[in-house]
């Protein structure tokens, strides 16, 4: 019994090594034995199919790409590929929640404006008035700062999103949304 589960081990990482030298045959093997296990997987945490379907066929180009950093000492392959199905569906769960509250605060921000026929010329004014406070203060941010304000807030990406479309490290968009942030808060608010 114990031969039997080395010799599946010996199989599997052969597989990783042979789709690391690019063969497409192992691949499909490799896409045979651990699809069932891995779009499970998907399916538990976000519990829709279409979105586990999704993180399965991520999955699978992330392991193409990454065939050649896997390392056995470090864990057993199906074992590699769970975690990177596991991290990709949290990480799709947490957008997608994301998302949702935006849609919600857009929602809520739209019912406010509706009823801006009912508001005094006075509040339509201020109104207008920190809308160009707010697109002065913008300008004033560095171009990088800029870019990666208006990704999070208005395309509504995540950092690490925002990184891969930059192509910056995700420490740096970070940094640049936080720097940002603090400055347009000293711009628009100078007492605080």
């Amino acid at each position: 019994m114990e031969t039997d589960a080395a010799q599946q081990l010996d199989a599997e990482i052969a597989l990783l090594r042979r789709i690391a030298q690019g063969d497409r045959r192992a691949f499909e093997e490799l896409y045979d034995g651990f699809s069932g296990v891995l779009f499970s997987t998907a399916y538990r945490v976000l519990n829709n199919r279409e979105a586990a379907e999704d993180v399965l066929q991520d999955v699978f180009i992330q392991i193409w790409g990454k065939a050649p950093l896997y390392d056995p000492a470090r864990g057993k392959p199906l074992t590699w590929a769970v975690t990177l199905t596991r991290n990709k569906a949290i990480d799709r769960l947490r957008s997608t929640q994301r998302r949702n509250r935006l849609q919600d605060e857009v929602q809520r921000e739209s019912e406010t404006f509706e009823q801006f026929d009912d508001r005094s010329s006075f509040d339509a004014m201020a109104s207008g008035e920190t809308g160009q406070l707010v697109r002065e203060a913008m300008q004033k941010l560095t171009q990088d700062q800029r870019e990666a304000i208006e990704l999070a807030f208005f395309s509504s990406l995540t950092q690490t999103e925002i990184a891969e479309r930059l192509n910056e490290p995700l420490g740096t968009v970070k940094a640049r949304i936080r720097r940002g942030m603090m400055r347009l808060r000293d711009l628009l608010d100078p007492q605080v």
